[in-house]
């Protein structure tokens, strides 16, 4: 599990930035990330959208939680959490939160496709 962390860690980065700013169809063209942890330990990673056209609607700021757990059968389990950071009084819609779980699923997949078929890379 040691080796498949450290390198969603090594490639996390690069797809953020890959996902939300060279992905065609993107919608977003700018955004400000501030890592707020990364404990190899527990191989978790924590970040906070702070800026740029994806706060919209009244959204403050989203902050991130990713997380990787050892899976009974020999693999491991993604965690992703998202939670979003209002204005007062505004609330997020079903569809947004549907929407920023599809992005985030496309994410996952697209490093678990990197990962897997370059098993050396990191």
């Amino acid at each position: 599990m040691n080796m498949l962390t450290d390198r969603l860690t090594g490639v996390l980065f690069f797809f953020l930035f890959f996902f939300f700013f060279l992905f065609p169809g993107r919608k977003f063209k700018s955004m400000t990330h501030r890592i707020d942890a990364i404990d190899k330990e527990n191989f978790s990673f924590s970040y906070t959208v702070i800026d740029g056209d994806v706060l919209t609607s009244g959204i403050e700021s989203i902050s991130h939680e990713l997380k990787v757990v050892a899976s009974p059968d020999g693999g491991c389990i993604y965690k992703n959490t998202k939670k979003y950071h209002t204005k007062a009084g505004v609330e997020i819609s079903e569809e947004h939160v549907k929407g920023g779980k599809e992005e985030s699923l496309a994410v996952f997949k697209a490093i678990e496709a990197y990962i897997l078929a370059h098993p050396d890379a990191y």
